[in-house]
């Protein structure tokens, strides 16, 4: 039956006649409407129908329904309610079909993004690993549509492997909350140190059959120097530093700081020319992030934080002076040395202010340093950081 003879049938079911004499209420028209596209599974249009009703009943204007634009002003805390309404549930009609992207097209517009990542972590447990159209569709919505970043990559390592899933972290890494590069980063520090914690025991128990069992990557590595002799290494390298970059996200108390530390240790045992460099301050690749890691683990906490202050003293260029100086700042937030951190990197910050990322300004105020603040604001003649520090000093 065509929709037209489904909709003409709803409409005779309650009053005689035909769709064409116009004896019908808009109620009854309108019913019809909504039951015709719910039994064809037309949720796209249903959700046009849906606001026709509401345009139909506030004696608005009932073409292109979906507009938000010329709402009266009177009527628009009325229709925007019902547009967040009709969108969530033609989202969960979406949902209830496993239509996981269409849903995702009405809870994404209303803000709600729970349902849809909550069905995408269970069909990411489901589904296979092997390539095809839902695998792809689910990855295309989970990464690029940035319904659930997290499972994303987690699916892709099943599916694709540890090489494409670092690869598109790194590309995605911009557009990801904090707390989705921890998770991550979680993710992937696990899986690195698994393989290559399996790889070099394989390669120890060549030499030593009877090992004892259940040993750290770090116990396996120690005093074995023959693990790295003639340039060898135990997986990826290139994959073993986009990893160790990434662990700088994790957060003090996560669990795979001590394992993103040994991989740091191991890495810095890998010849010269396996040991790529970073992006100051962590040219001395391994050893910068093991500092790193450590002070965010808690682990010599001070000595790690003077390892940057020295890096920024003996750094000679203008520009890595102020990329060292940012992330000593960083750092020092998220160890409790914003002190330690602002009387190195001050010079080199302070006119650093970024509404949408780093703000030496909201930093000094944080960390209740207006002093350092006032002696900034003098010398780069910045009158609106002195306005700041006197209205915060005079709040007491």
């Amino acid at each position: 039956m065509s929709a037209i003879e489904t909709f003409e049938t709803e409409l005779k079911k309650s009053v005689g006649g035909s769709a064409e004499s116009g004896t019908f209420s808009s109620s009854r028209i309108l019913d019809a409407v909504e039951s015709t596209l719910l039994a064809q599974k037309d949720y796209h249009r249903l959700f046009d129908a849906k606001l026709m009703r509401v345009r139909q009943s506030l004696g608005m204007p009932v073409t292109q329904p979906t507009s938000l634009k010329d709402i009266p002003a009177e009527h628009e805390v009325a229709f925007r309610e019902a547009y967040t309404n009709a969108a969530r549930e033609i989202g969960q009609l979406f949902l209830n079909d496993a239509q996981l992207a269409d849903a995702w097209a009405y809870f994404r517009t209303i803000n709600e993004t729970t349902p849809v990542r909550d069905a995408i972590a269970k069909r990411a447990t489901e589904i296979g690993s092997e390539p095809g159209p839902q695998l792809d569709e689910l990855l295309n919505l989970a990464l690029y549509e940035g319904a659930h970043v997290v499972e994303g990559l987690k699916l892709l390592l099943k599916s694709h492997g540890i090489c494409n899933t670092v690869t598109a972290m790194g590309q995605l890494m911009a557009q990801m909350t904090q707390d989705e590069r921890r998770q991550a980063a979680g993710v992937m520090v696990r899986t690195i140190y698994s393989d290559l914690q399996h790889n070099v025991r394989r390669d120890v128990e060549r030499r030593q059959p009877t090992l004892k069992p259940g040993l750290s990557l770090g116990e396996l590595v120690r005093g074995r120097e023959f693990l790295f002799a003639e340039g060898a290494y135990h997986v990826d390298v290139s994959h073993l530093h986009s990893i160790v970059s990434f662990a700088r996200h994790l957060l003090p108390g996560d669990p795979e700081l001590k394992l993103a530390i040994e991989l740091s240790q191991y890495g810095a045992q890998l010849a010269e020319q396996l040991r790529y460099p970073g992006d100051v301050p962590f040219d001395d690749y391994y050893a910068a992030n093991e500092y790193f890691l450590k002070a965010v683990a808690g682990m010599g906490v001070d000595e790690s934080m003077q390892y940057f202050i020295d890096r920024l003293n003996q750094e000679p260029d203008a520009a890595d002076k102020r990329m060292i100086a940012f992330v000593l700042v960083d750092l020092g937030q998220r160890v409790d040395r914003v002190n330690m951190a602002l009387d190195a990197a001050a010079p080199h910050v302070s006119r650093l202010e970024d509404p949408a990322g780093f703000s030496f300004t909201s930093y000094c105020v944080s960390a209740k340093r207006l002093d350092t603040l006032q002696a900034a604001a003098r010398e780069n003649d910045d009158v609106l950081a002195m306005a700041t520090a006197l209205l915060m000093k005079g709040r007491g």
